[in-house]
């Protein structure tokens, strides 16, 4: 199974447009990265900018909106994800729990949805 691994920062929603993470940081997630590739339990990973650089586009009555960050109304921002492969949810929680994360960060799990997820008549359209 396929899980996507969301990292919830404290404070990111709120970061400057340059705000980079520290090297100490940068090397521990390198490390737990590394255990994750070792494993053969990492598909890919990548850090976000903060909300200040991104673009939103919502949707009223059919019409895109396009709003330029920071999102005043947001109370918290993603900070990067994980695709990883583990053979449970318990497994993919276990990788979780041992990614080094600071004080009030989160990381959220969610298996992937996969074709075999969806009734039969659905499997048919998305191949």
């Amino acid at each position: 199974m396929r899980f996507m691994r969301l990292m919830i920062p404290k404070g990111y929603e709120s970061a400057e447009p340059t705000a980079l993470p520290t090297a100490e940081l940068v090397a521990a997630m390198m490390k737990y990265n590394d255990e994750l590739t070792k494993a053969g339990a990492l598909l890919t990973a990548d850090g976000l900018h903060p909300p200040a650089k991104a673009t939103r586009v919502s949707f009223t009555g059919g019409t895109p909106i396009v709003t330029d960050g920071p999102f005043a109304e947001t109370k918290e921002a993603l900070g990067g994800y994980w695709i990883i492969q583990a053979a449970s949810q318990e497994e993919a929680v276990d990788w979780a729990r041992r990614c080094p994360a600071g004080d009030g960060d989160v990381t959220e799990v969610r298996q992937i949805q996969g074709s075999e997820d969806f009734p039969e008549e659905i499997q048919k359209l998305i191949g």
